[in-house]
């Protein structure tokens, strides 16, 4: 689950070489990471406390800053360790998977970082509120939003988020064991609105979202929405062993409370239909020529600026299994409304976000492009392949502007093809995400 304790190797510094300074890191050792950006234009990443070599040093929170999503610095925690009251009910040395949303309250704006406190393979957790006037703190701790309990069957209290819908506030939380499910907040207080008291934790789990059965030991966490572009909400979620085969699926639904729907019409609450068909994969480990493997992608956020919509997540590496880091992508809707993801990493000031720039003629999509189709998820590597794109594939293609193109019938497609740039070549050229006529999602780069 959102821990890392059986993903990292414990021991003293006497174990091995000199651990690396926290200094160095840069994006190194960020592990269920969320970004956001504050009125001076530095980018703010927060993430579970982690260090693949080695015990934790300190806790709280890790925080990291950018000015470009690319280039990351380390420069501390959050909070000054594991605040009492999560402390007290869970036991917990560490935080996880952190959520950070600016909202405006009665007194003004303010930032609300949602964070976790648990320990592996337990259902003792808690998500509890802490407060500041910026990114950068100071965060005051207000105490526990939602706690469970290992003994009792059902929901963890792990991995939230928070959503704004309006006037109306939600919590959208779970992790294995019970599922995922969405609670209603105070937009005032920022706590449940069914707590027996102000500040109490929640007295009810909420709504089911979604759930897997346990032939895959019921693996699902880190639930992320995000408004549908016409209306809607999209469930962004993680699938499976966080250190194997671990992948991003997505569903739809018109309520934020769901029910959240694939493209097959699997509900995500489903127990009966194969858990290998239900959801939508957008990113899965898989290797480009010339790169590093991809291994175990997921735990993803969505950062939304003007112009553009990223994947903000964390990834291993087939050739460094046991080291993580943060990666961002972009993230695009295609004409039909499915949330789709890019293969090349984001490149900072070298993405282009215009739009009506981005192809919008059949013949600017031909030639050689190298691509991975995401079918089942497994601790394997898939490799990428190249095809050669002609009129024969180009054929009962339909262009909607904006990089947007479809094919119904018996071989339908739902594509966005944009400007990207390739981190292999150090060029620019085109990438392409796309809903292929297998049902399943193929992304390419193209080279020729």
């Amino acid at each position: 689950m959102t821990s890392i304790d059986e993903a990292a190797p414990h021991g003293g510094e006497a174990d091995g070489p000199p651990r690396p300074d926290p200094a160095t890191w840069g994006a190194r050792n960020a592990h269920d990471p969320t970004a956001v950006r504050d009125e001076h234009g530095v980018y703010w990443l927060f993430s579970t406390d982690a260090d693949a070599d080695g015990p934790l040093l300190n806790a709280g929170v890790q925080i990291r800053r950018s000015t470009d999503l690319v280039n990351w610095e380390f420069v501390g925690h959050a909070l000054d360790g594991i605040p009492g009251p999560a402390l007290a009910h869970t036991g917990a040395d560490s935080l996880w998977a952190p959520d950070v949303v600016r909202v405006d309250a009665e007194a003004g704006a303010e930032w609300r970082m949602y964070y976790s406190a648990s320990t592996f393979g337990s259902r003792t957790s808690a998500i509890g509120l802490a407060v500041a006037p910026e990114p950068r703190g100071p965060w005051r701790d207000r105490g526990l939003v939602v706690t469970t309990r290992h003994e009792v069957d059902g929901h963890n209290a792990i991995d939230a988020q928070l959503v704004i819908d309006g006037d109306r506030h939600h919590l959208v939380y779970g992790s294995f064991f019970g599922g995922l499910h969405v609670l209603g907040i105070d937009p005032v207080t920022g706590f449940a609105l069914d707590a027996p008291s102000p500040g109490a934790p929640a007295s009810s789990p909420g709504t089911l979202i979604a759930r897997r059965p346990r032939s895959v030991d019921t693996a699902i966490e880190g639930p992320y929405v995000i408004p549908r572009p016409g209306g809607g909400w999209a469930l962004i979620v993680s699938y499976d062993s966080l250190v194997s085969t671990y992948h991003v699926r997505v569903a739809v639904a018109e309520h934020v409370e769901g029910p959240y729907v694939d493209p097959r019409g699997h509900v995500l609450t489903d127990l009966d239909a194969d858990p290998r068909d239900v959801g939508l994969t957008v990113l899965a480990s898989h290797r480009l020529e010339g790169a590093r493997g991809i291994l175990a992608p997921g735990h993803a956020s969505v950062l939304t600026e003007p112009g553009h919509q990223l994947l903000v997540h964390h990834t291993r590496f087939a050739e460094t299994p046991r080291q993580h880091e943060v990666q961002v992508r972009r993230l695009v809707w295609t004409h039909h409304g499915w949330p789709l993801v890019s293969v090349q990493p984001w490149a900072g000031a070298r993405e282009i976000d215009d739009e009506s720039s981005w192809p919008s003629d059949l013949s600017e999509l031909a030639g050689e492009w190298e691509i991975v189709e995401y079918t089942d998820a497994t601790e394997a590597v898939a490799p990428s392949r190249r095809v050669v794109v002609g009129d024969d594939a180009l054929a009962g293609l339909i262009a909607h502007g904006a990089g947007r193109f479809t094919r119904g019938g018996d071989a339908p497609v739902d594509a966005v093809v944009f400007p990207a740039w390739d981190a292999v070549r150090a060029c620019q050229t085109l990438s392409f995400v796309a809903r292929g006529p297998s049902g399943s999602v193929v992304v390419g780069t193209r080279v020729r």
